[in-house]
């Protein structure tokens, strides 16, 4: 039998006798013809593999396309609601963010849970979980009815520490301020937005009269308002706050995210390597600039300062409340908290930006004077 020449997994063409001979002055025809097909063979791969990574390539496109789709879809609906539900304010209100909250603590806990189980600790017992979600569902309920939860979260945090010492099993200090703090992140900061909403009532006069700015048409939403909605006294200073502060936190991230693709080159800090310098500052270019055209067509603030003042203060919360869950997220090694919202995530991953803004818009407007 002929020999052959073993290259790789190609079947080359047989070899005569005279073809071994490693004499220089002579060439073999059929090795040279081998060495041709096993280039084609190669080159043939090669495409081949090419037309694979092309269709892959196509396909995660396409996937990132579906999933933005997706995303856009969920995003506007969850907007138009939470539009209406802030409009309606009262016991709407406040149903809604303690729904909001109960299922954003769930999620928190549970992480909590699972990341003590993966370190080999003992982890919080599932009960005293379920009574720290219910706590935090009720602390915006009794915000709305007592006007203050100050005495409430003492007393919870007080039982839940004793329950978390009194377990079986050697607890750690890890388990009781991830407790307090879900506690403090979940329950306690939602509830200045009751405050914000149903308890500054007082109303924006001439609402849409006066201008800030000339050069900006004044819309005058609040004196066209349907009386049987309300009137104008339905635009009240809380009311009109949130509606500001809401929008200049989408502004923000919808601004930092196109900034950040378009121009972003310098990181801004290391546990969330995708946000740079350069998106942060066109998400507060764009804050402020929602701010100024809102307060002009709501007449509140009355002045440019403060107006300004009020989207910086909205643009650092959103940023602190977003680094905050990141900051958790990465300690945990998960990068959702959930995946209730399609294209989402959790709850938690879709209110981080408004959890501390809350605070931080309800003290600017105790401070403005009302």
């Amino acid at each position: 039998m002929a020999p052959f020449v073993e290259v790789c997994r190609y079947k080359p063409l047989p070899l005569s006798l005279s073809s071994l001979c490693t004499c220089p002055c002579r060439s073999s025809p059929r090795k040279f013809l081998n060495q041709i097909y096993i280039e084609e063979e190669h080159n043939r791969d090669q495409e081949s593999q090419n037309v694979e990574d092309d269709s892959s390539l196509d396909d995660q496109k396409q996937k990132s396309r579906s999933q933005f789709k997706k995303r856009v879809i969920f995003g506007l609906g969850i907007g138009l609601s939470v539009g209406g539900i802030v409009l309606a304010g009262g016991w709407v209100f406040t149903v809604a963010v303690a729904a909001a909250v109960l299922l954003s603590a769930r999620e928190y806990f549970e992480l909590v849970r699972s990341k003590g189980i993966a370190q080999g600790m003992t982890p919080p017992p599932r009960y005293l979980s379920r009574v720290c979600s219910v706590i935090c569902a009720l602390m915006p309920i009794l915000t709305l009815y007592f006007g203050h939860i100050d005495i409430s979260v003492t007393s919870a945090a007080f039982v839940v520490a004793m329950a978390l010492l009194l377990q079986r099993g050697n607890p750690r200090f890890s388990q009781l301020s991830s407790t307090m703090f879900g506690l403090f992140y979940c329950g306690y900061l939602p509830c200045f937005w009751i405050k914000l909403r149903c308890g500054l009532t007082a109303p924006v006069l001439n609402t849409g009269k006066h201008s800030i700015i000339i050069i900006i048409p004044s819309f005058g939403i609040g004196r066209s308002w349907p009386t049987i909605l309300g009137g104008q006294a339905h635009w009240t200073v809380g009311l009109v706050a949130i509606l500001i502060s809401f929008c200049g936190i989408i502004a923000s991230d919808t601004f930092a995210f196109l900034g950040g693709k378009a121009f972003g080159k310098t990181p801004l800090i290391s546990i969330s390597p995708k946000k740079t310098w350069e998106g942060a500052l066109a998400g507060l270019v764009g804050c402020i600039s929602i701010t100024i055209l809102l307060s002009k067509s709501l007449s509140w603030p009355h002045s440019l300062v403060s107006t300004i003042a009020f989207g910086v203060l909205n643009f650092f919360g959103s940023v602190f409340g977003d680094l905050t869950e990141s900051m958790i997220k990465r300690d945990a090694g998960v990068k959702d908290f959930g995946s209730l919202i399609p294209g989402h995530g959790g709850i938690l991953d879709r209110v981080d930006s408004y959890i501390f803004t809350g605070a931080l818009a309800y003290s600017f407007v105790r401070l403005h004077g009302v």
